[in-house]
């Protein structure tokens, strides 16, 4: 009896802590203050179904041309919504890019899910790449991605896994998900040994994948796209080792490391450089000069 007790109070006790690593880690959802129209774009709200029957929100942007565009996704980090990637979403259409800004599950306008994770985000890309590739105002041999933190890391996993993309760009990625957690931990001074170790194996156990399998250090060995890997030297979230260790693992001399000044959401550096962008956008897509098919 005393043994069953004490088996009793450990599952309990279990069940406790895995309820606490589940809130501690869950994504917090901030919606969008202001409709296209508020910003001056020009635009439509869209809804894209996703895994297990969840619906994405979104903002479709169409080029400026009456013919089909080049199209490009749009993914928010961690916590962050569409909104926050207006930034970077509005030099692509001036560019004549048609442009679909999505919401994660989970994030922003959304549907809500059991729980958010970087492989779900990689699932809500693919969702979103094949849904913009059927649009008739797009050009579906001609879809790029560009990714935010976790959105970056997810984009090289949706890439790895796709044969049908002209080009990713992956801002401020983090190189694997074992070494982000262990700084996430570090930051909340929780001891490695036990407690962060055991977070580490459930949160693998909850998400379905191990940390090696998803980590864009090993994705991007797997991606056969160009990949324009962007980074802010100053960066605190995501230190920009972490680019030059996915650089160094590429397996194609059409992957790229930018560096450029600013912290992890650097978004003014962002648009101040966004012709670096855009040119490796036009490179991917064999555009000319004036966005229109060479």
């Amino acid at each position: 009896m005393i043994a069953l007790a004490s088996l009793l109070a450990f599952a309990l006790l279990l069940t406790g802590l895995n309820r606490l690593i589940r809130i501690g880690l869950r994504a917090p959802r901030v919606a969008e203050t202001a409709r296209l129209a508020q910003h001056g774009l020009i635009g439509h709200e869209a809804w894209l179904p996703t895994q297990r029957g969840r619906r994405l929100f979104a903002w479709l942007l169409p080029g400026h041309a009456k013919a089909p565009t080049p199209g490009v996704v749009v993914l928010h980090g961690w916590g962050a919504n569409m909104e926050m990637m207006l930034p970077i979403a509005r030099p692509l259409r001036a560019a004549g890019l048609t442009v679909l800004l999505i919401d994660a599950r989970n994030h922003g306008g959304s549907d809500g899910d059991t729980f958010s994770s970087m492989p779900r985000f990689a699932e809500d890309l693919d969702a979103a790449i094949d849904w913009l590739k059927a649009r008739p105002e797009v050009l579906a041999d001609k879809i790029a991605v560009v990714g935010h933190s976790v959105g970056a890391a997810a984009a090289l996993l949706s890439a790895s896994r796709r044969d049908d993309l002209a080009g990713v760009i992956s801002l401020a990625a983090f190189a694997h998900p074992d070494a982000m957690m262990r700084r996430w931990l570090a930051g909340k001074h929780v001891p490695y040994r036990p407690l962060g170790w055991y977070i580490l194996g459930y949160v693998q156990r909850v998400i379905g994948h191990r940390f090696d399998a998803i980590a864009p250090v090993n994705s991007i060995a797997r991606v056969t796209c160009p990949v324009l890997l962007v980074h802010g030297t100053k960066d605190s979230t995501v230190p920009v080792a972490d680019a030059q260790a996915i650089y160094a693992r590429r397996n194609s001399a059409r992957t790229r490391l930018l560096l450029l000044p600013g912290e992890h959401d650097a978004s003014e550096e962002l648009e101040r450089h966004s012709g670096q962008l855009i040119a490796f956008l036009r490179e991917v897509f064999a555009l000319g000069a004036k966005g229109t098919p060479a």
